[in-house]
């Protein structure tokens, strides 16, 4: 199997990061950070080019429509006074919608790129962000991950994680909670890192996986 250029192979078992001593025991809680760590050997970054284009796109296909429609009954207006009127109007419209729309959508992706990264492979183990839009993210010994597979929903294309002890989520709190379950309804799992929108290819990132796991989990 092709391996990720960069990092020397590695040892089928690892040690949990420093400063961590939890080894994979449901009964000890998993570590977490504020977020993901970016001095581990493969990091995975937010794509914000990516998003923003497709953004864009939403924008544009949401309004132009309805600025069409706009002018095509100003077009068909005879009065010229009425028609410099529908002009203010459809550019004020137009205003208010790019505002509405690009606003929610432009906070979305500051929010995505201020918490960092959202995937870190090591030898030992994965961090992996416990929220889509904010930085605070968990580690997984790889021997405490049963799965990892691919999975679409709209047009998101998402890296999955499923834990072998669920209660590795608990007392994360409760926004985290709530998308945890939000992310299980769409993905099957309160973990998942976006593909589609990285700053890595996706056929690389499924490389480093299957090269820093090596072995250790099952991946589809």
């Amino acid at each position: 199997m092709t391996t990720p250029a960069g990092p020397p192979p590695q040892p089928f078992h690892g040690a949990p990061p420093p400063g961590h001593p939890w080894a994979g025991h449901p009964s000890r809680p998993a570590p977490v950070a504020r977020r993901v760590p970016e001095d581990q050997p493969y990091v995975v970054r937010p794509g914000l080019a990516k998003r923003g284009l497709v953004s864009i796109g939403i924008m544009l296909v949401l309004i132009l429509p309805i600025a069409f429609c706009a002018g095509l009954g100003m077009v068909n207006s005879a009065d010229p006074e009425m028609r410099s009127q529908a002009v203010v109007g459809i550019l004020g419209v137009v205003a208010c919608l790019l505002a509405l729309i690009g606003l929610p959508l432009g906070i979305q992706l500051w929010l995505i790129g201020s918490g960092g990264p959202v995937l870190a492979l090591g030898p030992a183990g994965l961090w992996i962000r416990t929220r889509p839009t904010r930085g605070q993210a968990i580690w997984l010994p790889w021997e405490g991950v049963a799965q990892i597979s691919r999975r679409r929903w709209s047009l998101e294309k998402m890296l999955v994680v499923k834990a072998r002890d669920s209660r590795v989520l608990q007392r994360l709190g409760v926004f985290t909670a709530v998308d945890s379950a939000t992310l299980n309804a769409f993905y099957g799992s309160g973990l998942a890192a976006t593909l589609n929108f990285a700053d890595r290819p996706e056929a690389e990132i499924m490389s480093a996986v299957a090269h820093y796991s090596a072995g250790r989990c099952q991946i589809n």
